[in-house]
């Protein structure tokens, strides 16, 4: 068995795009359209994607606390220089719980936790 994505519900696929292409890297692989209402958006750089769906007809989208996506950088400085150019707000971090890894978490633009991480060799 192999992951293949994660899905999340979004309550704007511009601004969602340009968050995940714009700050996280990825590129969006396909976009289209599932229904007079909703949109999908497959984005990744590698085998596993994130799914985005955006569903006119829903009112908010339910994004728990306890769950997170991590993204992998090589400079953990460079990408918490970006982030404070762009006006994003560091929710907790950076941390370096040991000589190996360190992170800090910001949240996309419909609250879910985006850790950045630097793994360090």
């Amino acid at each position: 068995m192999k992951f293949c994505w994660s899905t999340l519900q979004v309550k704007n696929m511009e601004k969602s795009i340009a968050f995940y292409t714009e700050i996280i890297g990825l590129e969006v692989v396909r976009k289209f359209s599932a229904g007079p209402d909703t949109e999908i958006a497959f984005l990744g750089n590698s085998d596993t994607k994130i799914e985005l769906i955006c569903d006119g007809t829903m009112g908010k989208t339910n994004v728990g606390d306890d769950i997170s996506w991590g993204f992998e950088v090589d400079s953990l400085d460079e990408a918490l220089d970006m982030v404070k150019e762009k006006e994003i707000t560091i929710v907790n971090g950076p941390v370096q719980p040991n000589p190996h890894v360190k992170y800090f978490f910001i949240k996309d633009p419909d609250g879910m936790n985006i850790q950045i991480v630097e793994n360090i060799h």
